[in-house]
């Protein structure tokens, strides 16, 4: 059985563990409510883009591009979305689980796949599993600028449009509340699934559709990533809430736990005690 002492250090140790996940909760609420501000006010940006895309890529069957044509699929990409940090539940597992499942299940070899890591956590997750992971970003702020990750976006648009990959699919968790976040598949590359606006707009472009779609293409996949990449950070913030939230009460749930099992043990310590002088004290009359 512990001595009180025992008990008394694991008291302290769990009430001072309560303390940091407490106020990690609480930095996370706040990152969270400025990183859902930032998903959310990216949104009408994303609409009008794809609006104005469907419209000449839709619009008009002269109009070409090669990001707009499925071609035949030697090589796939992938883009994973992670944490630099851990301590967010299921935040990062899920993706990289599903990920990994479908890699070794679409593929034979890793001459057949490229990895596109944004994140500590992914890129090391891949690379520890010898998986061929061809570039990577960490270090990225809690309220990340499109300047934060121009280069490695470009790359990825860029490595498309030589024939790198043939397709680029990109994972990330999905904001829907503070506590629900769902892992998201998306296909960026080619551009095949831009869904028709129903919006009655039309539009006159200079100097011509082809020499617009050149310019407005590859800046709507970089819109994308760039998006999927703020509704990750809410969703990471959400997480991580959510985990230190859960991990506060369970703190508080076993210094209860222990300081019952703390009393009983000083009282059968004072009863012993109350036993002996008694017992000591019959024995001298």
């Amino acid at each position: 059985m512990a001595s009180l002492r025992d008990i008394k250090t694991r008291i302290t140790s769990t009430k001072k563990t309560s303390q940091i996940t407490k106020a990690m909760e609480m930095v996370s609420a706040s990152k969270l409510s400025r990183a859902e501000s930032n998903a959310k006010a990216f949104v009408p940006y994303m609409d009008k883009i794809q609006e104005v895309v469907a419209s000449i890529a839709l619009g008009s069957k002269d109009v070409t591009h090669p990001m707009l044509v499925s071609r035949p699929v030697k090589k796939t990409g992938y883009l994973v979305i992670t944490s630099d940090r851990g301590l967010a539940g299921a935040y990062n597992s899920s993706i990289l689980r599903l990920v990994h499942n479908l890699i070794k299940e679409r593929h034979t070899s890793s001459d057949q796949y490229v990895i596109i890591a944004i994140g500590r956590m992914g890129r090391d997750f891949f690379r520890n599993r010898g998986m061929n992971v061809i570039s990577d970003i960490t270090g990225l702020p809690d309220q990340p600028n499109f300047a934060d990750i121009k280069d490695i976006v470009n790359k990825t648009v860029g490595m498309f449009a030589d024939g790198i990959y043939d397709e680029l699919y990109m994972y990330y968790n999905h904001f829907v509340s503070a506590i629900q976040q769902d892992v998201t598949e998306k296909k960026v590359l080619p551009l095949t699934e831009i869904a028709s606006s129903n919006k009655l707009t039309s539009y006159e472009f200079e100097p011509s559709a082809e020499e617009i779609l050149e310019v407005l293409l590859p800046q709507y996949a970089e819109s994308l990533i760039y998006g999927a990449l703020l509704d990750g950070k809410a969703s990471e913030h959400a997480a991580r809430m959510s985990a230190m939230r859960s991990a506060t009460d369970n703190a508080k749930e076993l210094i209860n736990d222990l300081t019952l099992k703390y009393n009983r043990a000083r009282q059968a310590a004072i009863t012993q005690e109350i036993t002996e002088i008694v017992g000591g004290a019959a024995a001298l009359e």
